[in-house]
């Protein structure tokens, strides 16, 4: 019988809460936006007193062990891009879908996810010190940093579209579409979310079905799924328009984070 979402949670929270160096323990991801379904990974943040990320760590294995043995580990190099430790574990006895993205944090440690209008409402296992509360956007300076994105994307877009076209020349299709992605579909994606949901901007296609029109999620899918160097050609072509309306558009407006 393979283990539920609901088994491993409830034996992590019966065996983590006792311990009174470990203060708080939720869900985010798909939990904190209400949309966990049978393919949800369990994104796990724990909050531990600063000198005992370790023990924290070690607890949290011992737990998922009792139930099951480890079928893979992997914990990020340190220091890591946010500044807390986050080990990735998989089940032997669980779906594989149900693998374990943990991330531990000090006390201490400023910044812990904690923007609902970012990262939805965690769904909260226990709370020992009352850290699990909302840390308002600070909307002038989101809105500061988001202007100055754009304005940097204006310039890096126009310079680097050669890329894609200097590879199709070539015949190198593979390496064109490589440079189409990250020059071309994905600064498109981005201020397309800036003009439809600007707060998560830098989300690129997570959620994308969810936060965008869905004509516009449509034809994003369209000048994605790309079958040979004709349709990248062209989908070049119309992502390259696509971008330089949408940005004229936003130049518009007096905010682009209202």
């Amino acid at each position: 019988m393979m283990l539920s979402r609901k088994e491993i949670i409830d034996k992590l929270t019966l065996e983590l809460k006792p311990h009174k160096y470990i203060h708080a323990m939720w869900e985010m991801g798909s939990a904190s936006f209400g949309r966990l379904d049978q393919w949800s990974d369990i994104d796990l943040m724990l909050v531990c007193d600063d000198d005992r990320v370790e023990d924290t760590l070690g607890a949290t294995e011992r737990s998922l062990i009792a139930l099951s043995d480890l079928d893979i580990k992997y914990r990020l190099p340190e220091p890591a891009w946010h500044g807390h430790a986050q080990v990735f574990w998989r089940l032997k006895n669980a779906s594989p879908f149900l693998f374990f993205d943990l991330v531990v944090m000090k006390r201490s440690s400023k910044d812990k996810f904690l923007q609902y209008d970012i990262h939805g409402e965690p769904m909260v296992h226990f709370d020992k010190i009352g850290v699990v509360k909302n840390e308002p956007v600070d909307k002038i300076v989101f809105a500061k940093n988001l202007k100055g994105r754009l304005e940097s994307m204006k310039t890096t877009f126009e310079l680097f579209q050669v890329l894609v076209t200097k590879e199709l020349n070539r015949g190198n299709d593979i390496h064109a579409y490589s440079f189409y992605v990250a020059y071309t579909f994905r600064p498109l994606v981005m201020v397309l979310r800036m003009k439809y949901n600007a707060i998560h901007f830098d989300f690129f296609t997570a959620y994308l079905y969810h936060e965008l029109p869905e004509d516009v999620a449509h034809r994003l899918r369209s000048l994605y799924l790309l079958r040979d160097t004709d349709e990248i050609k062209k989908a070049h072509e119309e992502a390259q328009k696509w971008f330089r309306k949408t940005v004229k558009e936003l130049d518009k407006r007096p905010s682009l984070f209202p």
